[in-house]
């Protein structure tokens, strides 16, 4: 049996992952694979209980701590979830993974590269995204969408100047890997946005 696809949909606020997400496992389950959709942090009893101390916690909670529970968080999710479904065959398509650590606790926070690179090589021990989806677009296009949706959370209240070092960030690392990283365009009309995603898509759903 054949080891599964990792596909990621990265982004920052409002960029439209949601909607992406599910048009992707369509087009992923229309061509015959078995997909499994799960995020980021969550995706396990356990990670979805550190989804809400990160998302609802005190604001007062250090850098450290944001860190360790975001990599807490997914450790369970590669041991319960990401692993096991990969190795029976079947692929994950997960909204944010790791380089949202980067993005967001590296370039908001200011997290030096090496101390989340040591992390991710105890986490994840070599498990990477096969293909990892950027949705991208200007921060206060992106802002003002979020707004208009429910409460804000822990991140969604950071000033802009945060979302512009997260963006800046997740723009360098797909500058990086240019051949895992595919940039759309997310501040194009929803169509616009699903043709630049399967079109992304068809080098790996041959």
């Amino acid at each position: 049996m054949s080891r599964g696809l990792f596909i990621t949909l990265e982004g920052g606020e409002g960029a439209g992952k949601s909607t992406s997400l599910e048009f992707v496992r369509q087009l992923i389950a229309r061509r015959g694979h078995e997909v499994v959709v799960t995020r980021e942090p969550g995706g396990t009893p356990v990670g979805e209980r550190i989804r809400e101390i990160l998302l609802h916690g005190g604001s007062d909670m250090s850098v450290d701590t944001e860190l360790l529970l975001m990599f807490a968080a997914r450790a369970e999710h590669l041991a319960a979830l990401i692993r096991p479904t990969l190795e029976q065959g079947r692929w994950v398509l997960c909204d944010r993974f790791t380089d949202a650590s980067y993005a967001y606790q590296g370039g908001g926070r200011g997290v030096p590269d090496a101390r989340i690179g040591a992390l991710e090589d105890w986490v994840q021990q070599g498990v990477k995204p096969d293909l990892t989806l950027l949705l991208d677009l200007p921060v206060a296009e992106g802002l003002a969408r979020a707004g208009s949706r429910s409460a804000p959370d822990r991140f969604e209240r950071e000033q802009q100047a945060f979302f512009e070092r997260v963006r800046a960030r997740y723009r360098e690392r797909a500058a990086a890997e240019p051949r895992r990283f595919r940039v759309i365009d997310a501040g194009q009309p929803i169509p616009a946005v699903q043709a630049q995603l399967q079109a992304a898509l068809e080098a790996v759903l041959k």
